[in-house]
């Protein structure tokens, strides 16, 4: 489903370059449920901005169901981020002056969708993650279990295809994060690609295979594939 081959990026900070990958090959395939694990600066978060079609790599190459991401064009790349890809981060990035129910409808408003559709459907997707009545309730009203809820019924409420979620129990309480976690294990057995970026082996455990980077090079990938 995406290919990475052979890409790197480098970054320059000041006077200095900074690798942050190098010469990484990753095939990950539908219906996959993939912990990527490593430090702080191991480039974690690069990678998951290339498999999120997010950046292009300034060598090598990314697919995403055989189309070279590095020919479409930036209204093509945003259409597969909105449609196909759903993100969830650990500071959960709800607006907060929007309620529970309009923020899970922003990906829908910048699809296009009608009103009355985008609502039954934020409804549907708050209903799937515990907070049915909880609909008119800004970020400042919610726990920070329950914001993260609310940006996972956000990532699934377009039905994308796969879930990318950047350190989703970073800011949580163990008894919280065991719950979220549980949403993600429920994703994947419901069909989803479920791509977890994180530095905790807790976390990374309930995927089925284990992607390890450390300075900018895959160390280890072990599991199903």
């Amino acid at each position: 489903m995406i290919q990475l081959k052979q890409v790197s990026k480098t970054y320059r900070v000041g006077d200095n370059r900074i690798t942050a990958l190098r010469n990484v090959s990753i095939s990950i395939k539908k219906g996959e449920f993939i912990a990527i694990v490593g430090p702080s600066g191991s480039g974690k978060s690069t990678l998951m901005n290339f498999l999120g079609c997010l950046d292009l790599p300034q060598q090598g190459q990314i697919l995403f169901e055989n189309m070279d991401l590095a020919t479409l064009s930036d209204d093509e790349l945003a259409r597969i981020r909105n449609r196909r890809i759903g993100f969830v981060f650990q500071n959960f990035h709800l607006i907060p002056r929007l309620n529970a129910l309009h923020n899970v409808e922003l990906p829908m408003v910048y699809g296009g969708l009608e009103r009355q559709q985008r609502y039954q459907r934020a409804r549907l997707a708050l209903d799937a993650v515990g907070m049915a009545g909880r609909e008119n309730h800004r970020p400042s009203q919610l726990s920070g279990g329950q914001q993260q809820r609310v940006a996972i019924a956000r990532a699934m409420v377009n039905n994308p295809d796969v879930i990318i979620a950047d350190e989703p129990t970073g800011s949580l309480d163990v008894d919280t994060s065991r719950d979220i976690m549980e949403l993600f294990r429920f994703m994947h057995q419901s069909g989803k690609t479920v791509i977890l970026v994180t530095h905790e082996e807790d976390v990374a455990a309930y995927a089925r295979r284990r992607i390890r980077i450390e300075s900018g090079r895959i160390f280890s990938d072990e599991g199903t594939r």
